[in-house]
Formats: structure tokens, sequence, C-alpha cells
């Protein structure tokens, strides 16, 4: 009976050492005696550091792409074998710069033609209108010989205009995109020959929430930056005044100068808008938790009746970069809990001996 109640015990304290080393395993932390356990529970040892508010712009960032200004496709206005394209396809041409001639046919001998008909029915007309002075002639020849005047000088006129449109010339300014029509190309009234790309200005168009819509107004600045790191100030042009029935966002467009046309149409952008000057605290994310509302917040020391005690603030997230986020709904000057903050609830006691530690060197939690 004696060695079998020696068993049992021994048995019993392998159990107990079995079940301390799980329960350390588990926690990451060694078993302290009861009375260290409650103290840890009454005060909790945390490091903090000072922050002070800055002013800092909270923006609204779209997502988008770049439009150009404008782009025209020349069409013949006549008929003809292209004989000559003088520009090269990428250069930038002005406002009634030659870029295509045409052949001009016959034209030349139909106006002349028509010049001869013009002078004839000038000559008719001035002969009936004498007569009709002198009483030899009715007013009405007079006026079939007007007719027949007008007729021949709209016929020069109609000439004249089709021999002009044998030079193809470009009605805006910018770049020369595309050569259609090439020589010995035969094109017919309406075709295409070129396209033109005006890039000067581009916009930037972005979709606006409906939920920040109201934030935005034309003339507002904003900054565009475009796939290669390249950021260019621009002005808010437009918001559509309906939304999107799909999508439920607003249209906008940000005008951007392009005076070197070096920046290209058709690729993406991101359009940062400020909408207004916030006091923020510029923190880690680490630093930032939930409650058990699922609210965000941080975890800051305050002293209540000469204590020390931990506070959960909830925050807004307002503006974030790679390295920080800022935050409002803190005061002004405030102490962060940064070391120890996943290991502390709203109310409990600090012992802040370890002060002033780098912001950033919080162990998350929540």
């Amino acid at each position: 009976m004696k060695e079998w109640m020696e068993r049992y015990a021994a048995w019993l304290g392998i159990a107990l050492a079995a079940a301390l080393l799980v329960g350390w395993m588990a926690t990451g932390e060694s078993p302290q005696p009861a009375s260290e356990t409650v103290e840890r529970q009454e005060t909790v040892r945390v490091g903090l550091t000072d922050s002070r508010a800055e002013s800092i712009e909270r923006v609204l960032t779209l997502q988008g792409h770049a439009e150009p200004e404008q782009i025209v496709r020349v069409r013949a206005k006549t008929g003809g074998e292209v004989l000559e394209t003088p520009v090269e396809e990428g250069a930038i041409v002005a406002a009634g710069d030659l870029i295509a001639r045409l052949d001009m046919n016959d034209r030349q001998a139909r106006l002349s033609e028509a010049r001869a008909a013009e002078r004839e029915a000038r000559g008719d007309f001035e002969a009936a209108d004498r007569l009709a002075n002198q009483g030899f002639q009715a007013r009405l020849q007079v006026e079939r010989a007007r007719a027949a005047l007008e007729a021949a000088r709209a016929r020069v006129a109609a000439i004249e205009i089709e021999i002009e449109h044998t030079r193809v010339i470009t009605p805006i300014g910018g770049v020369l995109n595309q050569q259609i029509a090439r020589r010995g190309d035969f094109v017919a009234k309406g075709e295409p020959i070129a396209e033109i790309v005006e890039n000067n200005p581009l916009r930037a168009v972005v979709q606006i929430p409906q939920h920040r819509v109201t934030e935005i107004t034309e003339g507002q600045t904003a900054r565009v930056t475009f796939f290669d790191d390249m950021v260019r100030e621009g002005v808010v042009r437009y918001v559509s005044a309906t939304a999107d029935e799909r999508t439920r966002t607003f249209l906008a467009r940000v005008r951007v100068d392009n005076p070197d046309r070096d920046l290209p149409a058709g690729t993406s952008v991101t359009v940062t808008v400020p909408v207004e000057q916030v006091r923020a605290h510029g923190v880690t994310p680490a630093l930032i938790s939930q409650d058990e509302d699922g609210q965000l917040g941080i975890k800051v020391a305050e002293k209540d009746d000469g204590e020390w005690r931990a506070r959960f603030i909830p925050v807004k997230p307002v503006r974030a970069d790679a390295r920080q986020v800022w935050v409002t709904g803190l005061p002004d000057e405030v102490r962060l809990i940064t070391l120890g903050q996943g290991f502390v609830r709203d109310g409990d006691r600090l012992d802040v001996s370890a002060t002033n530690e780098a912001a950033g060197e919080g162990d998350g939690g929540s």
C-alpha cells in the first residue's frame, strides 16, 4: 500500500509539471508565483512616448487616367490622290499647317472655264441692264441675266474652294499622332488623312465616391502623379452634376498644363486633392488597435488621482504613407503607450518607469 501511494504521488507530480510546461509554451511566459501574477494584473509596466499634433493636409486620393485635351481626325474635303505629306509622325504642328497635298487633276482647267463663263454672264447682264434703262428691254430680262451671273460666280467660288481643299491643313495645334493616308493613296471626300492629338493641356479623369463629392469643387488645386512618379500641379475644371448609375460615382476632370507635351495621354494617374487642414498625430500602424466594439483607437497614458492609467481613445485615420498614419481624435499633446500597449486595457494602472522610448517600437496587439 505504501509503495502504491508513492507511485501515485510521483505520477501526480509529473502530471502537474507537464501541465505547467504546456501552459508556459502556450503563453510564451515563465510560470510565476500567484503573488507575482496578482501584482502584474494590478500594474503593467509600459514605455511612453510624448506626441504633439501637427497641422497636415487631409487629402482625397483618386485613381484615374490622363486624356488629351482634344483628338481630331483630319478628313479630306475633296477627293484625289495624295501627292505629299510634308510632316513626319510625332511632329508638333500649329493650326493651319499643311499636312498633306492632293492632286489637282482637272480642277485648274474647270476653274478657267468657269471664270470665262462668269465674264460672259457679266457682259450679258450689263448689256441687258443698259437696254432696260433705255426702255428697249423689259426688266425681266435683266433679272434673268442677273441670275445667270450669280450662278456663274457660284461655280467659280465652288471650284476655288475645291482647289483650296487639295491643301489639307490641320484645324488645331498638337502632335501629328498618325498619318493615315500617305503618298500615292487615293482618298475620297470625307475619308481620314491624319490624326492630331492636342496634349496641352492634359485632363486627368477620375471618379469621386458619392460620399466625398461635396469636398471637391471646380477651381480647387490638385497634385497629379504620373506613372513615372512625375508630379504636376493641376486645377479641378469639371465635376459631373449627376452620378454614374452603375458605380454611384461622379466624373471629374483636372486640367494639367503640358506646354512641352512631354506627358503622354492614356496613362494611369493618381490625383491628390487637399480638402482641409487638420491637427493630427503621426503614429506607426502598430500602435492602432480596436476595442470590443471594433472602434479604431490608440492607448495612451493619463494621470488619474496621482496614478498613471491606460486610456483607449478612438481615432480616425486621415492620411497615411509607407512609414506612418496620421490620426485625429487625440489631444494636441499626449503620451502614447509604445511599449507594452498590447498587454493593457482601458483603465489599467501603469508603471511608467520605462518612458520616452522611440515611437514605432510598440509590440502591437489589440
